[in-house]
């Protein structure tokens, strides 16, 4: 991926394999974030393809990209501030959403069964989350750290089979971050999903993810899983400046 002439993401490439938590991670700059908006479809790589479960997906509208089931949040929350969290919660719910336009004018039989599924699945991603408590509450109005939760229940509801979450600890105490591990690590047993994390927050990294890779100026220096990288030379170096 290439920006006015800078590259931020180059020659990367990786497989990510079906039921696993695999974790991002380097230093500011790295192209992270970068590699998470290409594999949502929020940018086109200027070089090289993405294939999802065989299908080409490169260039592929962020819409068309959730629907096949990739899913991802924000280093910044993106709540419906004045909304309730559940409200938020059933907005992905309707993302596989069956009845069409009129249905939903006239509010018949079809719209309100709909309606009813897509609410139950949303009271569930809160109890998931563990926040079913803050149903009726303004999303804007909840502690930072079930915004946090609130976010993953949000992109949970719609049905994902590769969730790529951006800094989900940012912001949170160390105990706010480890309970955090213990629901995704839930939520990946429960719903079977596969997850990409990026994270700054090593011990949830270490703990969490089976698998990581690691990025420096753009490109990955080196992948394996967390003792592997613990050790490793070239990651030592990018994070401390200097050679082992």
């Amino acid at each position: 991926m290439t920006f006015k002439g800078l590259q931020a993401v180059k020659d990367f490439t990786v497989t990510i394999e079906e039921g696993r938590i695999y974790g991002l991670i380097g230093t500011n700059g790295a192209g992270k974030t970068t590699v998470i908006n290409m594999l949502s479809g929020v940018l086109v790589p200027t070089a090289g393809e993405i294939y999802y479960n065989g299908k080409n997906t490169t260039g592929w509208k962020p819409d068309r990209v959730a629907k096949a089931g990739i899913v991802r949040t924000y280093q910044n929350l993106r709540l419906f501030s004045k909304m309730t969290a559940l409200e938020n919660v059933i907005i992905g719910a309707q993302m596989h959403r069956k009845y069409n336009f009129v249905s939903g004018l006239i509010h018949d039989r079809k719209f309100k069964r709909s309606e009813a599924k897509y609410r139950e699945t949303a009271m569930h991603m809160l109890e998931v989350m563990d926040i079913a408590q803050y149903a009726d509450a303004e999303a804007g109005s909840l502690p930072y750290g079930c915004q946090r939760r609130l976010e993953i229940a949000r992109i949970l509801a719609a049905d994902p089979k590769l969730l790529l979450l951006d800094e989900p600890a940012a912001g949170m105490n160390p105990q706010e971050s480890q309970d955090l591990v213990q629901t995704i690590r839930q939520v990946q047993k429960e719903f079977d999903v596969t997850i990409l994390l990026i994270e700054h927050d090593m011990k949830v990294i270490m703990s969490l993810c089976e698998h990581i890779f690691v990025m420096a100026t753009g490109e990955v220096i080196a992948d394996g899983t967390p003792d592997e990288i613990r050790s490793d030379a070239k990651v030592i170096a990018a994070y401390l400046g200097r050679s082992v």
